[in-house]
């Protein structure tokens, strides 16, 4: 049986995540495993874009869940919202 959680309570949770900035060098295998180790550890993370890249923050997002196999689930301003479940037993 998988539990799921709904748009409203990932936001909720979202509030107490962790944010990673995203600045003008943009994303690099680093962040990239940032990204991934706060996805295992909490399953949202925020991802905040400078003003600089903000542009190209969707190609940027497309990439991310791409690599880390989370998904979008709301996107404000510079302001993303990543989500990927935890397959804890």
């Amino acid at each position: 049986m998988s539990i799921t959680l709904s748009k409203k309570e990932i936001m909720n949770k979202a509030l107490n995540s962790m944010t990673i900035n995203i600045g003008k060098v943009g994303i690099n295998d680093n962040v990239i495993e940032e990204i991934k180790r706060q996805l295992k550890a909490n399953e949202i993370v925020k991802l905040r874009f400078a003003k600089n890249i903000a542009n190209d923050k969707e190609a940027y997002i497309t990439s991310i869940t791409e690599k880390t196999r989370s998904k979008l689930v709301d996107l404000r301003g510079n302001v993303a919202v990543i989500y990927k479940k935890n397959h804890k037993t």
